[in-house]
């Protein structure tokens, strides 16, 4: 049975992206570029809003407010295109123009619960943020990744991550930090095992957390926003890593 990560990258005030901001804030060192090629293959999960994003960034259309790539960011665009992607879509019309992209039009949840219950690989959203939620309260997700980046996006985030989610208690269990060359500070990547992590954990202002959370024992309730309850039928892991300025 494959297993489903959702996979963020956030600022500290729980922003996706911020206007003229560039990849990963800018704020991306070598040590947490090697960990990135080190991740096991994955087969990506996205919605149409970022699988357009994403293509036009393979197609070589610039980030808005930057001139060109970074070569980081090139790097990074280059191995989404060689990866296997799922892409989720009533919208989007065949043929796909990425590189080692399969449309799906049928609903996303029932179409990844059969991903898990036939594959034996991992599965992984990128962006994605509606996607992600749906995902979640259907009770699929096995773990959450979150890396952390040291910035407040108060004025110019842009796609806030968790409005909308239901409460959910998750449990840590691994981080670590990423050095970054001065003055970029550090990436923190935290390893423990907290009951009920539902907040990140404070650390220097030089500093991004990336936490990982094990799985709760059983089912657990769940309090929608609107206090409705839901079961999250899987346990959830969660993994956090923070980066610094």
């Amino acid at each position: 049975m494959s297993e489903l990560l959702v996979d963020f990258i956030t600022s500290l005030d729980g922003y996706a992206s911020g206007e003229r901001w560039p990849g990963f804030w800018g704020l991306e060192g070598p040590e947490y570029l090697a960990w990135l090629g080190e991740q096991p293959e994955v087969t990506y999960l996205m919605g149409a809003n970022t699988y357009r994003l994403m293509s036009g960034f393979a197609a070589g259309e610039v980030p808005s407010g930057q001139d060109e790539f970074r070569p980081e960011e090139e790097a990074s665009v280059d191995e989404l295109t060689q990866a296997s992607k799922v892409v989720f879509s009533s919208s989007l019309e065949e043929p796909l123009t990425w590189a080692n992209s399969t449309l799906v039009r049928d609903d996303a949840v029932e179409a990844v619960r059969a991903m898990k219950s036939s594959g034996s690989g991992l599965l992984s959203t990128i962006g994605s943020l509606s996607l992600c939620r749906s995902l979640l309260r259907a009770g699929l997700v096995d773990r959450f990744r979150v890396v952390m980046f040291p910035v407040i996006t108060g004025a110019t985030g842009a796609e806030r991550i968790y409005d909308g989610y239901p409460d959910v208690a998750l449990e840590m269990i691994e981080h670590r930090t990423f050095r970054r060359p001065h003055p970029a500070g550090r990436v923190q990547a935290p390893c423990a095992r907290a009951p009920a992590a539902r907040r990140p954990c404070v650390t220097s202002p030089r500093r991004q957390p990336v936490w990982t959370a094990a799985r709760p024992a059983a089912a657990a309730s769940v309090a929608g926003p609107s206090h409705a309850l839901l079961t999250a039928r899987i346990p959830h892991a969660f993994q956090v890593f923070i980066t610094g300025a």
